[in-house]
């Protein structure tokens, strides 16, 4: 029975659990439960936070269902509890407590009266009390009359930390504002054994305001000048001027005395009282090995002060305490030791001359800097055989950590002096930002990630020369411009002239390189202008005779070389070392010694090999380098071990698929310079290709940058000014239909294999194939449905307009089209759409024209001359403003409008269903991607998942040999598998229906 104004009456009864989460229980009377969905409707019918009681889990009990409401609800709720007015609420005692205690405790939320647990601190957690000291004396009251009873005292205790972690430290920034404001609640170290009381605690960590007009700390002392003794003292500093300070002595019973201003007595009777019992918490006993009237009045020897430094004065912090430590060691130890190698001053190597080659060798001097201080390898060997760990040199103290003393000497014993660095070590190094690791000895392979991240790296100090030298490596517009040629019949690009004078700039310190740009760019004449700026520069070798340059390249560009090579430097004579009459032993040397350039192929390279090693070139220069990108192969082995004075790679693609292609190119121009292959493989490969790790990728391309000069024809400086193509995929999975009708399908297909033969067989296949793509597209192409008259039909005509919801739904592909589509023109931007399947072309347009309220044009191999040159017209039209009837989605038979077309107006092209051939596909592309384009073009391929379009996909990106046949004959080749080949490429895999 209910009270009069009340529809029902609901009886509430509260019980925390551990963790500060209120279970909540309701009956209608002693008999009758709330079920726990009726009641979290009823109870928080207007609690936005758990989403109108919707989000609130409930817990079955013993039988019972309870409401569980999360700790960080609890007081916000209770507090200002919004409860259904037609309901009459009865709470039991708990309950009834609670809503007297939250209004307090969400105020203390709100106002920020809280502090951090003492009790917690010590167990090794964080929480938050309210503030006893900043309650009123009525907040106080209600509080305290629920005293004695525990449970529910410690609810609410959790209950509220909860409040406090949720709404001041929910967030990340908020809880790292935390830990950067308050370090020692998070101190590793805790204080359960150091004194401290919670006032004392929270004082120490900052929580609370310290009264005190002076703040306790110990001071290091370092011995006078001559004299090796360190002291510990007790002092009080002034908290309103720090330079104020009164040293104290304190006795083995902890007494304080000592001269300070009078105000300050009573202060320190009180304050003092703990002191020695902290202190013996964070200090070891030896420290207070002074006389009875003064603990810390023993001196400290090196290796005491050492341990106070580094230890002692960490364990203070954490415990609370102030330390004052010399200046100078927070810059000491905040700087690690640097082991420099210091390049000697002369130009280059120990010969005198300039350096030539990786493998110069370098003379430099030990430079071991150590605070601010800078030592010679004597100064520092003098330093480390005083044994000492604090040491006073050149007025100032430095600190010799035996650890890092040990990594340096390993360090400089790593590199033999007397031989010096070689070149490579020195420019490594450079690029790296000294960022290289020094070799270690066999013994620290075991050494762990900690004791690695604190080696000691190896710097290099250049020298003028060197510095102007890598400057130039690592700018290459910077170098100097090398005179064309006289002999030279073409006028160079820029960018050309700058490829040319790399190459020569390279040339003279003996660094290969990888020429890069573009094809199309002219990687040919500036290699032209290379050979004959030799050639102009020439001298006879040992023999009398002239070292020739050798050019290998593949068979089928020989004679364009040789025709080239006439064209542009008809001065250079050229050896051509090919075919069944080619030369070999002395009469190969007598010719070859007449030549500029010999000419070669790669097939001819691996079976010469004797013939080809038996002159050292004045250089070698590969085209269509990436024909020695697979470094195990005889080819590949054979070209890098032909000597030469200088070593070219030209290539438009210096990776295709691996990093270990790219190792290969560098061995080729600069042997040893990424080390081994296994080398760059456990360095840079594995890190970079399974890791995707940035830092490698950085490392990797400061290293390869000096001797790679890539340019691309959309780069600003070659002035081609082509906008950018991106080409994407759109991945999308067949519907449920799609998927029975395409197994369907290919299980009829295998079937028919078992069966047909010869021609029977081909046709089969080639129809399952077209069934298949078409069935991708969308399952009516398929079915042949009825449908409106103006997809199968020839008229135009679309009105009325038809549902097309469901023709929509049927297929994964139209519906991402349809919202790309609706996106681009969005953004004012126009299309091209490319299909196979007149049936798809209407489909399409019926589809985009309805759901886009616009014109849309449609191309196919019917469309008549008249018409094609209307709708291109139309399209390509730039009248302002534009008409109503202004086309914006062209949609074209991929046969029909795959050529010849010129349709600039478009900066997005789609390919809905795949042609077999990338040339046909990107001459499509081509429509809206060449001369008079003006805006970047988003070219976009569909592919449905799981089905044969993916798996013709995968053969083209791997690059198998399949897919060298699909690039060639089109379709042709499926019909030829196997019956097991075809059940593998054609299978549907299941787990890619949507």
């Amino acid at each position: 029975m209910t009270t009069s104004g009340f529809t029902e009456s609901i009886h509430i009864q509260i019980i925390f659990d551990g963790q500060g989460n209120a279970l909540i229980h309701g009956s209608y009377n002693e008999h009758t439960y709330a079920a726990g969905v009726s009641l979290k409707q009823a109870l928080f019918a207007w609690h936005e936070p758990s989403f109108y009681g919707t989000e609130l889990e409930v817990r079955y009990i013993e039988g019972l269902e309870l409401v569980l409401l999360p700790a960080e609800m609890v007081i916000p709720f209770f507090a200002e509890a919004k409860l259904l007015r037609h309901i009459e609420w009865v709470w039991s005692e708990v309950a009834e407590q609670l809503l007297r205690a939250a209004p307090v405790l969400a105020s203390c939320l709100q106002e920020k009266r809280y502090i951090p647990s003492f009790e917690a601190f010590r167990s090794g957690k964080l929480q938050w009390n309210w503030d006893e000291e900043a309650l009123t004396p009525d907040e106080r009251a209600v509080l305290e009359a629920s005293e004695g009873q525990t449970d529910f005292i410690e609810g609410v205790r959790a209950a509220f930390s909860a409040a406090v972690f949720n709404r001041h430290y929910g967030t990340e920034a908020a809880a790292s504002d935390l830990r950067r404001e308050y370090p020692l609640l998070f101190a590793r170290k805790k204080t359960d054994n150091a004194g401290l009381d919670e006032r004392e605690w929270l004082v120490a960590i900052g929580w609370k305001a310290d009264y005190a007009p002076f703040r306790p700390a110990l001071q290091l002392l370092e011995p006078d000048e001559g004299q090796s003794a360190w002291r510990i003292r007790l002092i009080l500093q002034d908290k309103r001027d720090a330079s104020e300070i009164f040293g104290a002595r304190m006795t083995a019973g902890g007494e304080v005395f000592g001269s300070w201003p009078s105000s300050w007595t009573a202060h320190v009777a009180h304050r003092s009282a703990n002191w020695l019992e902290r202190l013996r918490a964070s200090l070891p006993d030896d420290r207070f090995n002074g006389a009875r009237d003064d603990i810390f009045a023993e001196e400290l020897d090196d290796e005491a002060a050492w341990r106070f430094l580094t230890a002692d004065s960490q364990r203070l912090l954490e415990a609370g305490w102030q330390v004052l430590l010399p200046a100078w060691w927070e810059t000491a130890s905040r700087k690690k030791p640097r082991l420099r190698a210091k390049v000697s001053s002369d130009e280059g190597g120990r010969t005198g001359g300039s350096l030539f080659g990786l493998d110069s060798l370098i003379d430099f001097d030990w430079r071991i800097a150590i605070g601010e201080v800078d030592l010679t390898e004597a100064e520092f060997a003098e330093l480390v055989a005083r044994n000492v760990r604090l040491v006073r040199f050149r007025g100032q103290w430095i600190p010799l950590d035996p650890a890092l003393l040990a990594q340096i000497r390993r360090a400089m014993a790593s590199v033999d002096k007397e031989q010096g660095l070689s070149f490579q070590d020195v420019l490594q190094l450079h690029l790296l930002g000294n960022e290289g690791f020094v070799a270690d000895n066999p013994g620290d392979a075991a050494e762990n990630e900690e004791e690695q991240t604190e080696r000691i790296r190896l710097e290099i100090e250049l020298n003028e020369h060197l510095i102007k030298l890598i400057g130039q490596l690592s700018q290459q517009t910077e170098q100097p411009n090398v005179p064309v040629p006289a002999g030279l019949r073409a006028e160079l690009r820029p960018y050309q002239q700058e490829g040319f004078s790399w190459l020569s700039f390279l040339r003279r310190f003996g660094l290969g390189a990888c020429l890069a740009d573009d094809m199309g760019l002219g990687k040919t004449v500036q290699l032209i202008a290379y050979l004959l700026h030799i050639q102009e520069g020439a001298s006879p070798d040992s023999a009398g005779g002239k070292l020739p340059s050798l050019i290998i390249c593949p068979t089928s560009v020989l004679g364009n070389w040789q025709k080239e090579i006439s064209r542009f430097a008809p001065s250079l004579k050229v050896m051509l070392h090919y075919g069944s009459r080619r030369l070999s032993g002395e009469d190969f040397l007598e010719e070859a010694r007449q030549a500029d350039v010999v000419l070669t192929s790669y097939a001819t390279c691996s079976l010469d090999q004797e013939t080809l090693q038996s002159l050292t070139w004045t250089s070698i220069s590969l085209d269509e380098a990436q024909n020695i990108k697979n470094a195990q192969t005889k080819q590949s082995t054979v070209v890098r071990s032909l000597p030469a004075k200088h070593r070219i790679a030209l290539t438009g693609t210096p990776i295709e698929n691996r990093l270990a292609e790219l190792w290969s190119l560098y061995d080729f121009i600069n042997p040893g310079y990424l080390g081994s292959s296994r080398e760059f493989n456990a360095r840079f490969a594995a890190a970079i290709e399974k890791d995707k790790d940035e830092q490698s990728t950085n490392d990797l391309q400061k290293l390869i940058k000096p001797f790679m000069l890539r340019r691309k024809k959309k780069d600003p400086a070659i002035q081609l000014d082509l906008p950018d193509k991106n080409e994407m995929k759109t991945y999308v999975h067949l519907t449920a239909e799609q998927g029975a009708l395409y197994e369907q399908t290919v299980n009829e297909l295998m079937e028919k294999m078992q069966k047909l033969e010869g021609i029977e067989r081909k046709g089969a296949i080639l129809a399952a194939l077209t069934q298949l793509k078409q069935l991708c597209d969308h399952p009516i192409l398929l079915t042949k449905e009825a449908l409106p008259e103006a997809i199968w039909g020839e008229t135009e005509k679309t009105e009325p307009p038809f549902d097309t919801e469901t023709l929509i739904g049927r297929s994964s592909k139209l519906e991402r089209l349809l919202a790309m589509v609706k996106e681009l023109r969005e953004e004012d931007e126009r299309c091209l759409i490319f299909t196979q399947y007149i049936g798809m072309g209407q489909m399409l347009k019926l589809v985009l024209e309805q759901e886009l309220a616009e014109p849309v044009l449609y191309l196919n191999g019917s469309t008549s001359k008249q018409a094609r040159d209307r709708m291109i017209e139309q399209f390509q039209s730039t009248a302002q403003p534009p008409s109503p009837e202004q086309p914006n989605v062209f949609i074209l038979s991929l046969k029909a409008g795959g050529v010849g077309l010129n349709l600039t107006a478009a900066n997005h092209v789609f390919h809905f269903d795949r042609w077999w051939n990338p040339a046909v596909e990107n001459q499509a592309t081509d429509r809206a991607y060449r001369m008079g384009q003006t805006r970047d073009v988003q070219v976009h391929k569909f592919i449905s998942l799981g089905t044969l379009e993916e798996r013709i996909d995968e053969m083209l990106e791997n690059k198998q040999q399949l897919s060298e046949n699909v690039i060639s004959s089109s379709e042709g080749w499926i019909t030829e598998l196997s019956t097991d080949e075809l059940k593998d490429l054609f299978t549907l895999r299941r787990d890619m229906i949507g």
